[in-house]
């Protein structure tokens, strides 16, 4: 079976680096933004299975991004975990969009992982 794409999207770069080692360590091809610009472009080009996302980016909200790659046709269907210090899970909505699920940080490394692998079954 073909290793998964994770792309993650995090503005601190010590979660971002424990993020991607933890999936890495889980046999997943991990590609790591720390910021908006270029989002879909990245997006297409890495062709995630799943997306996981900071709400809070130096540039731009990440329910904005969420919004774009939702209404985008040619990523539209990739599943997206928002993740958030500063929000709660019913705040990670924007025009009624919202992501596949959520998590507030700080987290358990067990439950990302089980979110993970629920929406790669999706």
């Amino acid at each position: 079976m073909a290793k998964k794409n994770i792309l993650v999207i995090e503005d601190n770069h010590a979660i971002l680096d424990v993020i991607t080692l933890i999936l890495e360590s889980e046999a997943f091809n991990v590609a790591g933004l720390n910021k908006g610009a270029d989002f879909i472009d990245h997006v297409q080009e890495f062709n995630p299975d799943v997306i996981i996302m900071d709400i809070m980016l130096p540039d731009i909200d990440g329910r904005v991004l969420l919004k774009e790659l939702k209404e985008t046709p040619s990523t539209s269907h990739i599943p997206v975990l928002m993740i958030s210090a500063r929000y709660n899970s019913t705040n990670y909505t924007l025009d009624g969009i919202s992501a596949d699920d959520f998590m507030a940080k700080p987290f358990n490394i067990d439950e990302l992982m089980d979110k993970i692998y629920a929406l790669l079954k999706k």
